[in-house]
């Protein structure tokens, strides 16, 4: 984890070093191990160093080549380093004296703007071409680094690891993107380019950017990730063996540290199987691995202590504990935000948490478990291909086995996965497989024939123009209900919210294949937001969150398995599973549950944080009354707190508006 950062004057205005020395500052928390600035004309790069590989006590940024062509600044990690030595003729070299960096520029002299085509691991960087008169820049497959810019045209470029650095420039305007604060309120975070902030962007995962010297910028998708062929083995066994060996050279791969290493152990399956792998290789090479975790001894619902213990008991391990519930989570508001270019999103005080720890232990590197349920993939939808192929029986003994194993409701995904395809069966005229499958469903769960075809059957063929007069009728009887309660309806209308989230629900076209459904969630506009958080929350303790869940050879592999190997007798994520046999505890290996970590978050709210809670809801307030309907979200509140009760919904709803007035609190004081 690095900083970088850069101008680029199209109208020959020279590049200035105090300029530079200004977003140099602003980023000095992303690297306490060396900072640079070069200035050419009118072209300025620098750069914050943070050591973490061996490599990089060895690197010197921003890096010059040896004719004085090319300048670049990086933030990266590079996992292929013994692929690229070799097809870049550096053999001759000692690999340990190459640093990363050396290895971009010197694929970029090869490869030319197809070069990050040929890098793995994670990266944002930018290359100055003096030769082409040109600045390239990209980043990674999954927007693991972060990378945002400002352009005017036939005037100015520049970029940064973080959005404050941008605007400490004079002449980028520092305005709230509205639209993108209606996407915050209605969690449609799926547009990959916009910020907050007016005329900022971001640049999405894996892609590049050229701009030239007239200022032209172009965008370039240089990696998709594509369905593509399913991967078939003789074996259960052969796909666990297969799944081992990439997930174990993915977590190899984020252990090169010149420092200790740690793991973020939640106790869960993901986190869990990273550590104990990560830990048996360290063993290898003399070494241990800390662990840091959250306990909730004092609220029973969200406490993993159990699991977390059940992994350390296995030994080899350094574990520290982290109490959050000792502590609100707004508590320290104001180093979240000073150190987050966004309003936050989700439970950020437990991970910032658990960095401060790892800093205190002398870590500089933390293993992350985040999204391993996207990578490996629940398999659930497996039950709606079963149903379209017409293997009713096939769906119901695998919907049984998988309610039982995760204390669902047989019913629930009956309705969910199962009811919608005898509607397809009805409106395609499909009565013969209609009716066996109404059939097998009442038999094995308590709904009759006749609200069978009723429901799913007659209503799937009443004609359009009925339905809507239907509709119309019935609609007439009631007040028409507002789709976001919580956002304030001017703006709504204002920004035309409705018709956006409209535009990116993919509810109405639902996937037909459990792969489908897989690359939605792996190609989901969301998919880099949470991990620009993480980075943040990483950076501001001087610290880099590695993820192995994200590493590009993983998620093809995972998205290119048979549905059967993510869903099968009842248990999700399978191939995960049987892989950890003999490295995970059983007790974790075939763990049903997930901790709700809801209850701790509420009771540190309302114990620790309820006059800053209702500070930024009386009195803070009015900064987000455009956006937000006031009136609505402290009713809302008021209601809960005299009820006694504050569900899951509910918190959500008051932490977005909360977060958002605390944000915009801080984030005025990015130009001073």
């Amino acid at each position: 984890m690095s900083g970088i950062f850069g101008v680029y004057y199209f109208d020959g205005q020279p590049a200035e070093s105090n300029v530079l020395q200004k977003m140099s500052d602003t980023l000095a928390h992303r690297g306490s191990d060396g900072a640079d600035i070069l200035c050419q004309d009118n072209v300025g790069l620098g750069h914050r160093l943070l050591w973490t590989t061996p490599e990089s006590l060895l690197e010197k940024q921003p890096l010059t080549d040896d004719y004085g062509n090319c300048v670049i600044t990086a933030d990266a990690r590079i996992d292929n380093r013994d692929e690229l030595i070799s097809r870049l003729d550096l053999r001759d070299l000692a690999a340990e004296k190459i640093t990363d960096v050396e290895l971009i520029l010197k694929a970029y002299y090869k490869w030319g703007e197809n070069c990050p085509q040929e890098l793995l691991g994670d990266f944002a960087f930018a290359i100055w071409d003096k030769r082409e008169q040109k600045l390239f820049c990209a980043r990674d497959h999954f927007g693991v680094k972060p990378f945002c810019y400002y352009h005017q045209a036939n005037q100015t470029f520049v970029f940064a690891s973080e959005i404050k650095a941008i605007v400490r420039l004079a002449d980028v305007p520092f305005q709230l993107n509205e639209v993108r604060i209606g996407d915050y309120l209605t969690s449609t975070l799926e547009d990959p380019s916009i910020t907050s902030y007016q005329d900022i962007w971001r640049l999405p995962a894996a892609h590049t950017l050229t701009i030239n010297r007239k200022g032209k910028l172009t965008l370039h998708r240089y990696w998709s990730l594509e369905p593509g062929e399913e991967i078939r083995l003789n074996s259960d066994q052969e796909y666990a063996e297969a799944f081992l060996e990439i997930f174990t050279e993915a977590v190899q791969c984020r252990l090169r540290s010149a420092y200790p290493i740690g793991s973020h152990l939640s106790g869960g399956l993901d986190s869990s199987s990273i550590t104990c792998v990560a830990k048996n290789l360290l063993k290898e090479q003399g070494k241990r691995l800390h662990t840091f975790s959250n306990i909730f001894d004092s609220v029973p619902e969200s406490n993993e202590r159990n699991y977390i213990e059940t992994v350390i008991a296995q030994g080899d391990l350094i574990p520290h504990f982290v109490h959050p519930d000792q502590t609100g989570p707004l508590s320290e508001w104001q180093n979240f935000f000073k150190y987050c270019d966004e309003s936050l999103i989700g439970n950020c005080y437990l991970v910032w948490g658990l960095n401060r720890a790892t800093r205190e232990a002398g870590v500089r590197i933390s293993l992350n478990g985040f999204d391993g349920d996207s990578t490996v993939s629940h398999g659930v939808y497996y039950l709606s291909e079963l149903a379209r192929a017409g293997k009713w029986k096939a769906f119901l003994v695998e919907g049984t086995a998988l309610a039982k194993n995760f204390n669902q409701s047989p019913t629930k995904l009956l309705r969910h996965y199962g009811l919608p395809v005898l509607k397809e069966l009805a409106r395609t005229g499909k009565w013969l497989a209609f009716w066996q499958a109404v059939h097998q469903i009442s038999e094995a769960v308590e709904i009759s024939h006749r609200r069978l075809w009723l429901n799913y059957g007659f209503k799937a063929i009443v004609p359009d123009g009925i339905k809507q007069k239907l509709r119309y009728f019935n609609r007439s009887k009631r007040t028409p209900s507002n789709p976001f309660p919580l956002v304030n309806p001017d703006f709504a209308q204002r920004i035309g919210l409705s018709e956006r989230v409209q535009s990116f629900d993919r509810s109405k076209d639902p996937p037909w294949t459990q792969k489908e459904h897989h690359w939605r969630e792996l190609t989901s506009g969301l998919f880099s937001i949470p991990l620009e958080g993480l980075d943040a929350y990483a950076a501001a303790f001087g610290i880099e969150s590695r993820h192995p869940f994200m590493d590009k050879r993983l998620i093809e592999f995972c998205l290119a398995l048979p549905a059967t190997q993510k869903l099968n007798q009842g248990w999700s994520r399978m191939v995960l599973r049987r892989a950890m046999d003999s490295i995970l505890p059983p007790k974790i290996q075939w763990r049903g549950d997930k901790t709700d970590i809801t209850p701790g978050m509420i009771k540190g709210l309302l114990e620790y944080d309820q006059k800053i809670l209702e500070e930024a809801m009386i009195i803070k307030s009015k900064n987000i009354a455009d956006f937000v309907d006031i009136a609505h979200l402290k009713s809302m509140y008021q209601n809960s707190i005299n009820e006694g009760k504050i569900t899951e919904n509910i918190i959500i709803k008051i932490w977005a508006s909360i977060s958002l007035s605390l944000w915009l609190a801080i984030m005025m004081n990015y130009k001073d």
